[in-house]
């Protein structure tokens, strides 16, 4: 029997699991995840935005988990793949001949001044935090008057649209209470323009301008003082220093590959796991592989790239097992639902070169019912019946 082992319990580590499980039975399976409990993430920009109670995004991890699997609750602290072997910071050491990395992402709080000192408390929030998504929607019915800042980071983050969803939902909430006047919407990006993919930028380019949405691009949060209301961003090409009051601040962290990967010899020189971004098999050790946000793929770190990867990445691992050959080829597939408002949402398809690669024959740009209710009801809805099953 061969030994596959999975780091990470998130969307891409179980669903690989279930799949390979369910596929292949000449293995003994592990699964490294130290939390008992798994998030919908995605479900967070609408608990953030008052439509979902924050329950409705959370499952018990063990229930996940078949009974003939053995569930490591541990942190990995350092790879050996010269050895094919891992050490969890409990000391324990594991081989393995097949080694998957799904760790996700890093959420960097403590590279934002400030942050963790007022996180949840003196109108400032984030839906990328379990804790605090809640607050988020206390926020936004709080704010009255002033400003209502909305901030993207200069690093990779999951769900780039995300830090925008949340805005058009607040400001929809402003306008509906009669607070339009009094509360500046205003979004704070280090990017150079509000959406990558020109097809879809220019779709909410002319939202923002609708909506009369503020804009200050490349310039990076570096500090927040909560008490008195000031964050301060740095322009990303002079160093310029810019503060901004406000009454309510949605922040999105800094984000990186964690550390135990950061300083591993699987780790690119960005710090995530080096893989093709083809075939998801690593550079250097042909026996890992690696999807979702930690592996060095350059495309948008999305569930739904999880959900392209996934095939890809369980076929070559069966296929390596049996000494066959790695065909077939991840093109850089990412979705994001632009969610607009309630009941208003355009679905950005993309694939590697930034170019569209639509599932509909109609012009997902636009904003569309059809496409709210997809991302509120259907896409949860195969999430858990479907994707967390192993069905991609």
């Amino acid at each position: 029997m061969k030994k596959i082992v999975i780091v990470g319990g998130g969307t891409a580590g179980l669903a690989v699991l279930k799949n390979l499980h369910r596929r292949y039975k000449k293995a003994e399976y592990t699964i490294i995840e130290p939390s008992e409990t798994h998030y919908y993430q995605p479900l967070w920009t609408l608990v953030g935005g008052g439509v979902f109670p924050f329950q409705k995004s959370q499952r018990n991890f063990a229930d996940f988990v078949p009974d003939d699997v053995r569930w490591e609750k541990d942190y990995v602290a350092q790879f050996f793949p010269e050895e094919n072997v891992l050490e969890l910071k409990s000391g324990k050491r594991m081989e393995y001949d097949v080694l998957v990395v799904a760790a996700g992402i890093q959420l960097d709080w403590h590279k934002i001044e400030g942050l963790e000192e007022t996180l949840g408390k003196n109108g400032v929030t984030s839906n990328y935090s379990a804790k605090h998504v809640s607050y988020t929607w206390q926020a936004v019915q709080e704010c009255q008057s002033g400003r209502a800042l909305f901030t993207q980071p200069n690093t990779p983050i999951k769900c780039a649209g995300a830090p925008q969803k949340i805005m058009y939902m607040a400001e929809e909430d402003f306008r509906k209470r009669g607070l339009r006047d009094q509360v500046e919407v205003h979004f704070a990006s280090a990017g150079a323009a509000i959406f990558g993919v020109q097809k879809y930028r220019d779709a909410l380019e002319k939202i923002v301008e609708k909506r009369d949405i503020q804009t200050t691009f490349q310039s990076n949060l570096v500090k927040i003082d909560g008490e008195k209301k000031i964050a301060t961003f740095e322009n990303i090409a002079s160093g310029e220093k810019l503060e901004l009051e406000f009454a309510m601040i949605h922040v999105v962290p800094q984000m990186s590959a964690p550390d135990f990967i950061k300083q591993s010899p699987l780790a690119n020189a960005e710090g995530w796991v080096d893989v093709d971004q083809y075939t998801l098999q690593h550079k250097c050790y042909a026996n890992v592989f690696s999807l979702g946000d930690a592996s060095g793929t350059p495309n948008s770190k999305t569930g739904a790239a999880i959900r392209r990867q996934g095939p890809v990445l369980t076929n070559h691992v069966i296929a390596y097992l049996e000494n066959q050959p790695l065909q077939e080829k991840y093109n850089g597939y990412a979705s994001c639902p632009l969610i607009t408002g309630r009941g208003k949402c355009i679905l950005a398809e993309f694939d590697y070169d930034g170019q569209p690669d639509e599932t509909f024959f109609f012009d997902q740009a636009k904003e569309r019912l059809s496409m709210y209710l997809l991302k509120k009801y259907f896409i949860p809805f195969m999430y858990w019946n479907a994707m967390m099953k192993g069905y991609f």
